[in-house]
């Protein structure tokens, strides 16, 4: 069974929410993202979403631009990538996703990309600007590997459109809370129970809510409506805030620490 499935099994039994701290791998360099994602974990992360830089990411707002723009900057590459999951991997047990828009992939090659992704221990892939209509290739490749495709699901869906989705989607799908790019936000939008009750009448994968939360607070709402929540920018917030200081990793741990309190009953 794919770790994701397994984790939200387990989370649905004991009646907990998934959470998914959001990451940009090499912000600011490898090992520190690696020390992050074990972090997470010790701090009771569920899944972890690692974003693969990109110089033109077109759903992320400008927390996640500059992240980006650092990790390009350091030398971050998917290869790199991909070794550093693999190293990772005999230590962390959480199911780990890359976040890629579908251009890196693409010159990677599907095929390749879904082999050494499985073989460094991804279990999902989350690729924001590659519609389910033009995925077949990549989706194809992914299954081969028991690697799961997730897929967005906007505000402005319809029901035919939350099928079409749901249809290409394995693990979960990722509802995105608001219109326009990532970011934090004060508050969150006021038709978000009725949009998952929409979702949650065409299928049964298990509905992860992100974009636009930040708070303990904003967790727990998403939490009483939704299987998972994912949070980025605020995380990637503060690690930009506390870059160079001794106690980042810290601060960043007790931050999803009390992100996961907020997912409990």
């Amino acid at each position: 069974m794919n770790r994701i499935d397994e984790r939200f099994r387990k989370l649905r039994e004991s009646g907990e929410r998934a959470l998914m701290p959001y990451l940009t791998a090499g912000d600011p360099d490898l090992l520190t993202t690696r020390a992050l994602i074990l972090e997470c974990e010790e701090q009771g992360a569920d899944l972890i979403e690692i974003g693969v830089p990109f110089s033109d990411p077109l759903a992320d707002g400008v927390t996640i631009q500059r992240a980006s723009q650092r990790a390009l900057q350091g030398g971050t590459t998917l290869t790199r990538i991909l070794e550093m999951v693999s190293d990772l991997r005999a230590e962390c047990q959480l199911p780990l996703l890359l976040m890629s828009y579908v251009n890196p992939i693409f010159h990677f090659g599907f095929t390749r990309f879904a082999n050494e992704a499985a073989a460094a221990g991804v279990d999902g892939l989350i690729v924001p600007d590659l519609p389910p209509e033009e995925a077949t290739e990549l989706i194809e490749a992914a299954a081969a590997h028991n690697l799961h495709t997730i897929f967005l699901i906007a505000p402005t869906s319809r029901p035919e459109r939350v099928r079409t989705i749901a249809a290409a989607s394995k693990g979960f799908i990722y509802y995105v809370s608001l219109r326009g790019v990532t970011g934090v936000r004060s508050r969150l939008s006021d038709d978000l129970e009725a949009s998952l009750r929409m979702i949650r009448a065409e299928t049964d994968l298990p509905l992860a809510v992100g974009f636009g939360i930040s708070t303990p607070e904003q967790v727990r709402r998403v939490a009483t409506v939704a299987d998972g929540v994912i949070v980025g920018s605020a995380i990637v917030s503060l690690l930009e805030q506390t870059a160079g200081q001794p106690d980042q990793l810290k601060r960043a741990g007790d931050f999803i620490a009390s992100l996961k309190v907020a997912t409990k009953k």
